[in-house]
């Protein structure tokens, strides 16, 4: 049953690329496996580090190969632009990353 899980498909990855200032592809697979029931939605897509789809969305019922193309540079841009990098302070992380 697609329902709550195909929404969070839409949702999810978008949001990892947001938060992380970078591309993400997220590859589904389409059809009914033969063990089950389970009904895989497919539309797989990719995503830039803005939250946008980067081409369109994949089939949601025909297997098929995605290629899309990303401008790297795009992601110094909006890494700059939101400036979380610029205003950490590595030198506080001393004991939470200590052995």
């Amino acid at each position: 049953h697609r329902g709550l899980s195909e929404y969070l498909w839409s949702i999810e990855q978008p949001a990892a690329a947001v938060a992380n200032m970078y591309y993400v592809g997220a590859i589904n697979r389409v059809g009914i496996e033969d063990l089950g029931e389970n009904d895989f939605y497919g539309q797989s897509y990719f995503i830039g580090p803005r939250g946008e789809y980067v081409g369109d969305k994949g089939s949601a019922t025909e297997p098929e190969l995605i290629v899309r193309e990303f401008d790297l540079d795009l992601i110094r841009e909006v890494r700059d632009g939101w400036q979380f990098y610029r205003d950490r302070r590595p030198e506080a992380y001393g004991e939470l990353v200590e052995g």
